[in-house]
């Protein structure tokens, strides 16, 4: 007997496939579109975003090639709320967060699934390039796509009610898919970035809500060598847009080191001093095995993968590196992984 799957339907081309594969399966189907953003812009910008009226038009047309009752969930509210207001607050405290990840977190697997089920169905599907194994998160079969790190964050009971359909697929094959079934969202671009920043504009989108704040940007020994607007418009690591009025001693780049959101202070040094080998973490979410001996972590999203070693402490989590890693941001995700499959996720608070 067939389930009763609620499909979350973005209007792009991945989610529509991942709807009509479950749909063929023999389960009872029905779409859902999200409204995210209580003011949607009638036109997309370039390829960013997937909340426009556009894309809850694609989704309704999806749904009516699929066959399948379709629905808009107003969720705008709540995506404030969680996504919008945390992503700004996270910054002002000189963390960098991932709306993303907490977009999943919050939105499709804690608001909708716990209305999903209350409406009696029984999981949610979704477009996200991932695979579950045995109710294990794993690796996506195309690499390149994978969009397990930002569903690491995920408790094994939200998992226990997650399908994802398109696991075992590479994009080039979800949208030939999409082309075979007469989806017109089949060449549709993917959205990128922050979907609320339809013009791809962080900093001014930060600055229009925090204010500008002039402070200084000092080198590792104090000295000050420029100024800015708000600490809350960089990040760990950054190179681009420091507008120094004095260049490094030796002539190379720098990069930013800490932000210090008291003191309005950003610290700016040589790529070398951005290496750090020892991760703070919060309270760890496990969702998968409970030990391997085959242990790496992802800290950015679509982001390099580092051999490494872990324990708990002080209910937070301690992760030490095989290597030297750059740019490790504070607020971002450290997801662990046994070869392929998600081990678990916990929230960096410090890099050392």
């Amino acid at each position: 007997m067939g389930l009763r799957v609620l499909a979350a339907m973005s209007g792009g081309v991945d989610s529509a496939v991942a709807a009509a594969r479950i749909a063929e399966a023999g389960h009872d189907v029905t779409g859902v579109h999200l409204a995210l953003s209580a003011n949607p812009q009638s036109h997309r910008t370039g390829a960013r975003g997937c909340c426009t009226i556009e894309d809850s038009r694609d989704a309704r047309r999806a749904a009516d090639v699929i066959g399948i009752p379709f629905y808009i969930w107003d969720m705008a509210e709540r995506f404030q709320r969680d996504v919008i207001e945390d992503f700004v607050s996270e910054y002002a405290a000189g963390r960098t967060p991932n709306p993303c990840l907490r977009c999943n977190e919050k939105i499709k697997f804690s608001a909708v699934l716990d209305r999903a089920l209350a409406l009696g169905f029984d999981a949610v599907a979704t477009g996200h390039h991932a695979r579950l194994v045995d109710g294990v998160l794993s690796r996506s079969a195309d690499q390149g796509k994978d969009q397990s790190y930002v569903l690491g964050v995920l408790t094994r009971e939200q998992l226990g009610h997650a399908i994802f359909p398109l696991g075992d697929s590479t994009k080039a094959e979800v949208r030939e898919e999409a082309a075979r079934r007469g989806l017109t969202v089949a060449d549709k671009p993917d959205s990128h970035d922050i979907c609320f920043i339809a013009d791809g504009d962080t900093r001014g989108f930060l600055s229009k809500r925090l204010g500008a704040a002039e402070g200084p940007i000092v080198d590792q020994s104090g000295a000050v060598v420029g100024s800015h607007q708000g600490a809350h418009g960089f990040t760990v690591g950054q190179r681009k847009g420091l507008r120094m009025d004095r260049p490094a001693p030796d002539g190379r780049p720098r990069y930013v080191l800490s932000i210090e959101p008291v003191s309005n202070t950003v610290t700016v040094g040589p790529r070398a001093a951005l290496e750090v080998t020892a991760i703070a973490c919060g309270a760890p979410v496990w969702n998968g095995p409970s030990r391997s001996d085959d242990l790496t972590v992802q800290l950015r999203a679509h982001g390099e993968v580092y051999g490494c070693r872990f324990e708990e402490a002080g209910g937070g989590l301690r992760i030490d590196l095989d290597r030297p890693a750059t740019g490790v941001a504070a607020g971002q995700a450290a997801v662990l992984y046994s070869g392929a499959t998600v081990i678990g996720s916990a929230t960096i608070v410090s890099a050392s």
